[in-house]
């Protein structure tokens, strides 16, 4: 379990392929602080370390997590998000994030406002039952707050600080970008379902009976 807020940035330095998936090699701080099998939010997917060589994290993307998410389309010098789960003493600071990316959505929009920067990204129609307005939703890892909320596309609004220790910093439009929606809103929307007040049609929208 993860919180989305990111302990700090690693860059991509390679990218080998596996039998069926890919091993990542990324450099980070955050390295000398990890153990073999530890479990790390890269990007907002929950990986783990396959071995450590310095301040060089290796871990491996198999095939399923490569079609559901951006991380088979990093190329070197990328920005990551990384996060290691969270202690059970620990303060939740941001939401329930699994690692597990519900979607991938594309940056339709960006504009600043005096310190402040406002993103808008698109997200598939499966997605619309969990997104709700001043709720929270992962973006590449990060504990955000919709801000604003359309059919189909949602808008973010980010702080200097994690403009500055995120790869938010670098995204620009047609960016891709792993979303997770919000674990409790998934339960929500489950318990609708089974208890029969609600039903998900084929494109993902929420019906009401």
């Amino acid at each position: 379990m993860f919180t989305g807020l990111i302990e700090a940035t690693g860059k991509l330095v390679g990218r080998t392929p596996t039998d069926g998936g890919l091993r990542l090699r990324v450099a980070s701080s955050l390295g000398p602080e990890l153990a073999l099998g530890d479990s790390l939010a890269v990007n907002g997917v929950c990986l783990t370390v396959v071995a450590l060589e310095g301040k060089e994290i290796l871990t491996e993307v198999g095939p399923e997590t490569l079609r559901v998410t951006t991380l088979g389309s990093l190329t070197p010098g990328t920005v990551i998000n990384l996060e290691r789960p969270v202690r059970a003493d620990g303060r939740l600071g941001g939401h329930f994030v699994q690692g597990h990316v519900d979607a991938v959505g594309v940056v339709d929009a960006r504009r600043s406002h005096a310190e402040f920067e406002w993103i808008t990204i698109g997200f598939p129609s499966t997605l619309a039952p969990y997104l709700v307005l001043k709720g929270s939703i992962a973006v590449d890892g990060i504990s955000l707050t919709i801000a604003g909320l359309e059919d189909d596309r949602f808008d973010v609004q980010i702080v200097p600080f994690t403009l500055a220790h995120t790869n938010l910093q670098a995204v620009r439009v047609r960016d891709r970008v792993n979303l997770e929606c919000d674990l409790v809103g998934k339960y929500v929307v489950r318990a609708a379902e089974v208890a029969g007040l609600a039903r998900l049609s084929p494109t993902g929208s929420q019906r009401l009976h």
